[in-house]
């Protein structure tokens, strides 16, 4: 018997499938819109141009920034340029940064009110989720790498690759400066991480409002006031900001690797738990209703009080494991960092100034440093350290002395004035093969490893 066209009409057509978008599909497709922005093309070019021509132009002027890290030594070699840089992207660059491509990549979409256009095209707020963060990394990793090449070749242009002094005073070749500079870059990737989860989560919870927007500026700027205060050592090494100082513990002998692994482990610790919390809130997201683009109540509760447990959780970890108490700074700390610097430096000196060599061994470099005049105890920052630094050179009887003038940060960096006698430590020219530089026993940076 044949169908009826009744019958053929009331029969069911099977409904067209539409493929689910993958979630490679979905970052292709962020990607496209992070990159298509003007703002972010002007941030990927500015991160690629500006440190070369910054660190070129710097390394050629007579005066250097010598209160920053490895300043001083932007004439002499070319990876101090790329150090200058981190410094500086530390504290300003990569939390401005992650603020404005992690921080906008979801409130974007409530501002432009194109959820709803999303999620049926998507139709899975998790693969939503994990495409927006994926690309917002891929953008900022993409510029903090044109931050590292773009200073170390405006520095290898300028300068010439040339050793680099230590932070404690030693030689490193021009080989393991680079591949200590390019490590000290990726180490700062871990606090950059924990900032653009930050921004993540800000972006979710306050939704179209601007505040989302400066959540990671604002919490980098709080956690680089707090390093500023004399803070005990758990508490400072428990902020994940931390990990954006102890990278210059790679630059001692030996290396500081201690506060620098706990600084990476803190800030990863954070990265993970950041994102967790945006994701659940994501998906908690009341995407039906127009006006619904973040609850201030939710994101307090669900967003700012776990990650104070956590930074609570850290820092009494942190205390019993590396029994670090008060400020981690010492006499006896500050007293031997000041020596190795001494004798370090006192031999690049006489290599400058053609004497003969001796070892560090035969110098036996002692420093005796007090605070405040010797009124104060001898332990905590301050700009009131005093030291007088003692070292004996083969068939001299008389030891050489020299007196130090020091600034110590609440973080463990200090300069080292030269305070005589003129001859040693006062300010003179010394001709070396990258041109005249000024006495390397001047002044020097160094810092008290807190643990």
């Amino acid at each position: 018997m044949t169908a009826t066209v009744t019958d053929v009409a009331a029969e069911p057509t099977a409904a067209p499938t539409a493929g689910r978008v993958s979630v490679a599909r979905g970052y292709r497709f962020e990607l496209v819109k992070l990159v298509s922005q003007w703002r972010v093309r002007l941030l990927v070019i500015a991160c690629w141009i500006a440190p070369a021509v910054f660190v070129a132009a710097l390394s050629q002027q007579g005066s250097l920034p010598v209160d920053t890290l490895f300043g001083r030594w932007m004439h002499a070699t070319a990876w101090a340029g790329p150090l200058v840089t981190l410094g500086f992207a530390g504290t300003w660059a990569l939390p401005l940064l992650t603020s404005m491509i992690a921080g906008d990549v979801f409130a974007s979409e409530d501002r432009l009110g194109t959820w709803r256009h999303l999620l049926v095209a998507v139709r899975s707020p998790r693969r939503i989720f994990v495409s927006k963060a994926l690309a917002s990394l891929t953008v900022i990793l993409i510029l903090v790498a044109g931050l590292v090449v773009g200073s170390s070749v405006g520095g290898l242009v300028a300068v010439g690759n040339q050793p680099l002094i230590g932070l404690d005073g030693h030689l490193l070749s021009t080989s393991d400066a680079a591949g200590k500079v390019l490590l000290a870059w990726v180490c700062v990737l871990a606090p950059t991480l924990a900032l653009a989860a930050i921004g993540l989560l800000g972006s979710i919870a306050l939704g179209r409002s601007p505040m989302g927007l400066l959540v990671p500026a604002i919490v980098a700027l709080v956690m680089q006031l707090a390093q500023m205060l004399p803070i005990p050592v758990a508490f400072r090494l428990a902020l994940p900001g931390y990990a954006f100082i102890a990278w210059n513990g790679l630059f001692t002998s030996p290396t500081q690797v201690g506060p620098l692994l706990i600084g990476i482990i803190v800030s990863l610790v954070w990265a993970v738990v950041a994102t967790a919390l945006a994701y659940l809130l994501f998906l908690r997201r009341d995407f039906t209703n127009l006006t619904d683009d973040g609850s201030a109540r939710r994101s307090i509760w669900l967003g700012a009080l776990p990650l104070v447990v956590l930074l609570g959780v850290t820092t009494g970890a942190i205390a019993p494991a590396t029994g670090a108490t008060g400020s981690g700074i010492t006499q006896d700390k500050v007293q031997r960092s000041v020596a190795t610097a001494f004798a370090h430096l006192y031999r690049i000196q006489a290599k400058q100034l053609n004497r003969a060599d001796v070892t560090e061994e035969q110098l036996n470099t002692t420093a005796a440093c007090t605070k405040g005049g010797g009124q104060l105890d001898a332990e905590g920052p301050g700009n009131d350290w005093r030291c007088v630094v003692t070292w004996h050179l083969p068939g001299i009887e008389a030891p050489g002395s020299a007196i130090y003038q020091l600034d110590l940060t609440p973080n463990g960096r200090y300069v080292a004035d030269g305070d005589g006698p003129k001859e040693v430590n006062g300010y003179f020219l010394v001709q070396t093969p990258a041109g005249d530089q000024p006495n390397p026993l001047w002044q020097f940076d160094a810092n008290v490893e807190l643990l």
